[in-house]
């Protein structure tokens, strides 16, 4: 489990591409300095399991077909920027809200409007995930934990550069200090760019009793 405040922004060193699955090395000598295989790391939001030893700072993990599938990871590459988070000791703070690092989809960012020290952006959100998605709520982009601003369902169904939004017609917006344009990749995000979206299991876990096999009638 993972809390969705990053540790530091690292960097992919190489991603290979075997068929339905590839080997991801990315660098971080922070998250590196304690890392033992079968440990839990947040790579842009994506909980993935180190494989072997980290040395000279660079971890290495598996990612399987349903990974790539589901996440932008499969289109990161040597040089890219990535968010970085070791998984959660029992005995922590929860600063930010309970993230699992099980990726829901893809969206994209729609805007970025420029505050005095603070910036507000746009993401579309696939409208199979819009309903858990709820102004105050809680979302992780690309493995930040963030605060919703705002939410709407009337987004353009084509975005920059013929991008097809048509199954993401749906927005929410966030608000990011100064702290997390500096210390994460969403500060250099430019509007067409594709992140990694989680919402909130709890969400997600109400609605399942609600109207799940055995739900309770109301």
């Amino acid at each position: 489990m993972f809390t969705g405040i990053v540790e530091e922004r690292g960097e992919v060193v190489a991603i290979e591409v075997a068929g339905d699955d590839a080997r991801l090395r990315v660098r971080g000598p922070r998250v590196t300095e304690d890392a033992r295989e079968g440990d839990s790391i947040s790579v842009d939001g994506v909980c993935l399991t180190v494989v072997g030893e980290a040395a000279d700072g660079v971890l290495t993990a598996d990612v399987m077909g349903e990974t790539l599938r589901r996440t932008a990871l499969g289109a990161r590459r040597p040089g890219d920027p990535v968010n970085l988070e070791r998984a959660l000791r029992a005995d922590a703070r929860l600063g930010g809200h309970v993230v699992q690092g099980h990726v829901d989809g893809v969206g994209h960012l729609l805007a970025r409007t420029p505050g005095e020290r603070w910036d507000l952006l746009r993401f579309s959100v696939p409208t199979s995930l819009a309903r858990y998605v709820a102004e105050k709520g809680s979302i992780t982009v690309d493995g930040v934990s963030l605060t919703v601003t705002g939410v709407g369902d009337d987004g353009p169904a084509e975005g920059p550069g013929g991008l097809d939004l048509a199954a993401e017609r749906s927005w929410f917006e966030v608000g990011l200090i100064p702290t997390t344009l500096t210390a994460t990749t969403l500060g250099a995000r430019a509007v067409g760019d594709a992140v990694n979206l989680e919402v909130d299991v709890l969400a997600k876990h109400v609605e399942r009793l609600l109207t799940g096999p055995g739900a309770v009638a109301r």
